[in-house]
């Protein structure tokens, strides 16, 4: 379908941010010929000059974050098409010489002395920057010397592209054949390829499956030498900063401790049984001799998907999260009333789904929807995501607005999870309720122990190159079969074409990004145990939670909805409901028999 033929109301509406590209050009033309920072080097000791230099950063970085918004949303509508291409260009290079101008800042503001810095972490006239500055203090170790930072932002621009190299071979030169579905031929993307894994024959899902990697067979050479680019390129970085690995770089920058992750794959490792035994589970209840990795998205409970179109699926959403209260469902009903949300397929359209947007905007998602269980569950996942961003834009001010990534995942989870349990508790039909539990099941499967196995993916490859070792394609491919046996166990058959997977993971682009799904996932399950348990005051918890930004350290950010990641409680509750759920659907099915 071309994007022509979608109804404007199924379109996400970019005029909220430029009127039309002659507004992104002249804006594009005045930002870029403001872009001068050199008036305040050698100065920054001076208080008067610290505040004016952090006032025109941000009003320059938040007009740069709007023009690099349009252009993405705009190319990502069909990315065949070469303007928006060039304005992500030319927005990249701007990002480039901004970075390149202000390369000064770091190093002379960490050359002023210690009681400097502690003295203005603590004037109520830095106050939108008294955890910044906490920070910058606590990075003095790994902050080059001006020439040195200048170097490094300057290399910013080339070596950060492997992701858009990545996903233009990944949604525009991958080469998908047309497959059987339904008894038709059907052309395969990313999203009829889903959907034939969650509904279509054993048939139609082998050859699906089969076709769908041998595509990334046939690029094997590009896309490994492009991840590895993407790794050496960390290694690099940490290198240059003095980190001791590239994972403690990551986790240092997002100021979460090391025991947190280390945390989460032992306790996943020590989890690992409950997953066999949900595949042996599996397998029993197929009745498959064999059972196979194409079988692992195809529900256990025939002809119980909730199908419903995009307006019922969004209507349903609204009412599963009542338990947050009116007002956060009225910011559903305005984001689907005020086209925040780009919904349908069209062809040049980007993959998958996500939520974006900057300061001084309102949030947009953009989905692919297809009337399947999963895509509703999405609707949910990136609305939470959009009324987090939403609730801290809201609530702080620019420099404290961003959450991070570490925190990204956790509102769109505890979305997920209440819209579950809303379904499973308003229904009687006994085959809904196992088809749920399934799902749940399934959630844990995909969100928690898949994504901890990509973790420990990316850290074994990082480790590896960190020591010198190349990274072949055979490598790559025998590191993540090995970690897809460990995961799923003897209950299931291995295929070759799995030790692909790695090569269409998009997000391996951003570094040492998905533990946080799995994080996420912990944190939803303890928040809404809460919210289920306390109710209101729980809530607001969480909503003060939601209103945090950046403000502090995102650990003790996440302690203010009652979680503590430092602690084994969040972690031993999510692995307990788990083993609760599979052990609660396995008694719904013996009670059928």
């Amino acid at each position: 379908m071309e994007r022509n033929q979608i109804a404007q109301k199924h379109q996400w509406n970019v005029q909220d941010i430029f009127t039309d590209d002659e507004a992104w050009e002249t804006e594009f033309s005045a930002l870029q010929a403001s872009c001068s920072f050199t008036q305040y080097k050698g100065k920054l000791s001076e208080k008067p000059v610290l505040l004016d230099f952090f006032e025109k950063d941000a009003n320059f970085s938040l007009r740069a974050e709007k023009l690099y918004l349009y252009a993405s949303m705009r190319h990502d509508e069909d990315v065949r098409v070469d303007k928006y291409l060039s304005y992500l260009s030319q927005i990249q290079l701007l990002f480039t010489e901004y970075a390149s101008q202000i390369s000064f800042f770091e190093p002379e503001l960490l050359s002023l002395p210690e009681a400097t810095l502690q003295a203005w972490i603590k004037d109520k006239d830095f106050a939108d920057y008294d955890y910044f500055l906490r920070r910058m203090s606590e990075q003095k170790s790994h902050v080059l010397s001006e020439n040195e930072e200048k170097i490094l932002a300057l290399a910013s621009q080339p070596l950060g592209g492997f992701h858009d190299v990545f996903s233009m071979l990944d949604n525009a030169d991958l080469p998908l054949p047309m497959v059987k579905f339904n008894g038709e031929k059907t052309q395969l993307t990313h999203a009829t390829y889903g959907l034939i894994m969650h509904s279509g024959t054993r048939k139609e899902r082998k050859a699906c499956f089969q076709a769908y990697y041998k595509a990334y067979e046939s690029l094997l050479n590009t896309i490994t030498a492009t991840y590895t680019g993407n790794v050496q390129k960390d290694v690099f970085y940490k290198t240059a900063r003095g980190y001791e690995s590239c994972l403690a770089m990551a986790l240092f920058g997002e100021d979460v401790p090391p025991a947190v992750y280390n945390r989460l794959i032992q306790s996943v490792h020590k989890a690992l049984p409950a997953l066999h035994k949900y595949i042996r589970i599996r397998k029993d209840i197929l009745k498959l001799k064999q059972q196979h990795m194409y079988d692992l998205s195809l529900p256990l409970v025939e002809e119980a998907d909730v199908k419903l179109p995009y307006e019922e699926a969004y209507q349903k959403v609204v009412e599963g999260l009542a338990p947050l209260g009116e007002e956060y469902q009225a910011l559903l009903r305005r984001a689907y009333n005020e086209r925040w949300i780009d919904v349908y397929e069209n062809t040049g359209k980007r993959s998958g789904a996500y939520s974006t947007g900057v300061y001084g905007t309102h949030p947009y998602v953009l989905l692919n929807y297809q009337p399947t269980t999963h895509e509703l569950f999405t609707i949910a996942h990136e609305m939470g995501h959009s009324i987090h961003t939403y609730f801290s834009n809201a609530a702080q001010p620019y420099a404290k607005s961003s959450y991070t990534i570490f925190l990204a995942e956790i509102a769109s989870t505890v979305n997920e999870v209440l819209l579950l349990k809303y379904m499973y508790k308003t229904t009687q039909d006994t085959k809904l309720k196992k088809f749920l539990l399934n799902y749940y099941i399934d959630m844990f499967r995909t969100t928690l122990f898949r994504q901890t196995q990509f973790s420990e993916f990316e850290e074994i490859v990082h480790q590896k190159a960190e020591q010198g070792q190349p990274l072949t394609k055979e490598l790559l491919c025998d590191t993540y079969h090995a970690l897809n046996k460990r995961y799923y166990g003897r209950g299931i058959t291995h295929d070759r074409e799995i030790s692909y997977e790695w090569a269409r993971i998009p997000h391996f682009y951003r570094s040492f990004y998905v533990y946080k799904y799995a994080t996420g996932i912990i944190s939803a399950v303890s928040i809404v145990k809460r919210i289920e348990s306390e109710g209101t005051p729980a809530v607001q918890d969480y909503f003060n939670f939601l209103r945090s930004g950046n403000k502090t350290c995102p650990v003790d950010i996440l302690k203010q909805a009652g979680v503590d990641l430092t602690t084994p409680q969040p972690f031993d509750t999510a692995m307990e409901e788990f083993k609760n759920t599979l052990a609660e659907f396995e008694a719904l099915t013996k009670e059928e028999k």
